[in-house]
């Protein structure tokens, strides 16, 4: 039974929770780390919430908390890239390259962050965006993120990091410079309105389920990226993506069913390929940036542990409506 304390605890800080996932996930870049380090900032401070004075509000005692947690769980790992980030874009031809070794950047789904209403607007959640602040140490993405997205005084960052405020402010310019070098242009494009974008995503998965490469070409920019962790293999243009998708797409017209989703605040689509059971079973996700000449990424996630955290089914029955 809860303490009248716990109780008031959870009453006050609940309604930050999905904030607080959404810091942690633009620090970690993985939304299961992420989960675990929420969950542990709320283990924190009702820990301690009895020694809350009020000197600040709840919410930033709670952002000064994950952040901190973040910084430790940082300490000595790896940043989260996707393969854009590890070297240039790949021949069609040659054979697929597996580095299921690297912790690759992982997108998270809407309904845990509601990036509409978040701190910071879903812009602030975009992969290419989260995929830039992985090329900071933390410390450095840690100020970016407290000053420029959730737009915290120099003062108070630098109290949430430990710092002073002179080195906060200087740490700051050095993340920004360092993030205008890595930030890719796609990330500030003006993206078309929802319903142009649902009309074109359903043009994409008729296109893929028919196995069309043509139409699937067709619906992409001059200058599309496909890239696929935990493949560190990448394609740049669309005569490389339909080389691509003619030569190592699986199945045939017919053996694979899309539904849509909704991750990184961008529009998405989990795919689903045919078993030999006859059923359409788990595949990957894609995260879809769309501008108005087209598809300009296309982030697929082969991780269909993933499938879990969207509340997907792991699989679909035979009989499952094409979108065609």
């Amino acid at each position: 039974m809860l303490s009248p304390v716990s109780g008031d605890f959870l009453d006050q800080a609940d309604p930050y929770r999905r904030e607080l996932m959404a810091h942690c996930y633009r620090m970690l870049g993985s939304v299961h780390d992420a989960e675990d380090l929420v969950q542990e900032t709320y283990l924190r401070a009702w820990r301690g919430y009895d020694r809350f004075e009020g000197r600040s509000s709840l919410r930033t005692w709670l952002y000064r908390i994950a952040t901190s947690a973040c910084l430790t769980a940082l300490e000595g790992r790896s940043r989260r890239p996707m393969p854009t980030g590890l070297g240039g874009s790949s021949d069609p031809g040659d054979e697929l390259i597996d580095q299921g070794e690297v912790p690759w950047l992982e997108p998270i789904p809407d309904r845990m962050t509601d990036p509409a209403s978040v701190v910071g607007s879903r812009e602030s959640l975009r992969l290419a965006l989260v995929a830039a602040l992985q090329h900071l140490p933390p410390r450095q993405r840690a100020v970016l993120v407290l000053r420029d997205v959730i737009q915290w005084r120099a003062a108070e960052v630098a109290d949430a990091v430990g710092i002073t405020t002179a080195a906060a402010n200087s740490i700051l310019q050095r993340a920004r410079a360092q993030l205008a070098r890595v930030r890719p242009a796609e990330d500030t494009v003006t993206e078309p309105a929802d319903a142009e974008q649902r009309a074109l995503l359903d043009r994409y998965a008729a296109a893929m389920e028919r196995k069309d490469i043509a139409t699937i070409v067709e619906l992409c920019t001059d200058d599309v990226v496909w890239e696929m962790p935990p493949f560190g293999n990448w394609y740049l243009g669309p005569e490389a993506v339909g080389q691509h998708l003619a030569l190592r797409c699986p199945g045939k017209a017919g053996d694979l069913r899309l539904l849509p989703i909704e991750a990184n605040g961008q529009p998405g689509l989990a795919t689903y390929l045919r078993g030999p059971d006859g059923r359409f079973h788990a595949f990957n996700l894609q995260v879809f940036t769309i501008t108005s000449a087209g598809i300009s990424h296309v982030g697929t996630f082969l991780d269909v542990a993933l499938f879990a955290k969207f509340e997907l089914p792991e699989s679909l029955p035979a009989d499952h409506e094409p979108a065609t």
